[in-house]
């Protein structure tokens, strides 16, 4: 089992959690590895203070920008080994011995996918309603656009067989705001339909929440229209279909090849072109109206 943990300016409180996590962990039965991936080694210390754990169990990497948590997560997905790979937010909102939940859940359903979720009848849940609000009506829109009826697809705790990621992982663009809907919607796509959730325990940490950052004006919106794009590459470019030629570039520093969202064919011909139509319009416009 693999279990990956996103990091984001976390200097203070990562080796706390690192070393939470890894004591969970060892009082099970189970052969792990914990993958830590620094999202911007050069914002804050965390890197070295997460690389001062010295155990064989513990892997951290890290790259110099920041590229989201979505990426980072797809990152140390490259790097791991088990057989079952799950990811948990950092921060503390959530209660890692949820990590284990999942994969007895996992056994139980014999499931693809299993996502936490804060709708759970059974999960203890501190959020505010503004949050809670937001969730529920996210359901419903990733219900209308996917078809994907697990009441939360947003909750920053997931488990994943290997076999799915070794089939999704490479046809995923990865955008800033929309990494959870991506890999579900993509997988569910492709025939992954074992997908069930489990009950977590969450207390919001505004102190140190990851998650805060997105409920701004402009977080949400830019969380809607990466979904709506999701929803566009996979219903009617079928970007994620076997066989598409998925345009990539190869990233020196990250050993990666990151999906830019083209695709090499004549579609995506005409779509750059409608695009540059658009934007020359938009700038013509400006310019009569502004004399």
């Amino acid at each position: 089992m693999s279990v990956i943990i996103p990091i984001y300016k976390k200097e203070k409180t990562i080796k706390n959690e690192l070393i939470k996590i890894y004591n969970i962990l060892k009082s099970t039965p189970y052969n792990f590895e914990i993958i830590g991936v620094v999202d911007g080694t050069s914002l804050d210390n965390s890197y070295n203070e997460a690389r001062s754990l010295k155990k064989s169990r513990i892997k951290i990497f890290g790259y110099k920008d920041n590229y989201g948590k979505g990426f980072a997560i797809r990152y140390g997905m490259e790097k791991s080994n088990g057989d079952v790979i799950s990811f948990i937010d950092s921060g503390g909102d959530i209660n890692p011995q949820g990590i284990i939940m999942l994969l007895e859940h996992m056994k139980w359903y014999k499931a693809d996918i299993i996502v936490g979720s804060k709708m759970h009848s059974a999960s203890i849940v501190k959020y505010p309603f503004a949050r809670k609000l937001f969730s529920f009506i996210y359901y419903w829109f990733v219900r209308i656009l996917f078809g994907l009826k697990i009441r939360d697809t947003q909750t920053g705790l997931k488990a994943y067989k290997r076999k799915v990621l070794n089939t999704v992982l490479d046809k995923l663009v990865v955008k800033r705001f929309a990494f959870d809907i991506e890999i579900l919607a993509v997988a569910h796509s492709l025939g992954f339909r074992r997908i069930y959730d489990a009950p977590v325990e969450i207390n919001l940490n505004f102190a140190e929440s990851s998650i805060i950052g997105l409920f701004t004006q402009n977080g949400i919106w830019r969380f809607i229209y990466d979904t709506l794009a999701v929803w566009y590459r996979l219903n009617i470019l079928n970007y994620y279909k076997d066989g598409k030629k998925r345009v990539a570039v190869y990233d020196k520093e990250l050993d990666l090849y990151i999906n830019t969202g083209d695709i090499a064919d004549d579609r995506q011909n005409i779509i750059n072109l409608v695009n540059q139509t658009v934007v020359r319009i938009t700038a013509l416009y400006r310019k009569i109206k502004n004399g």
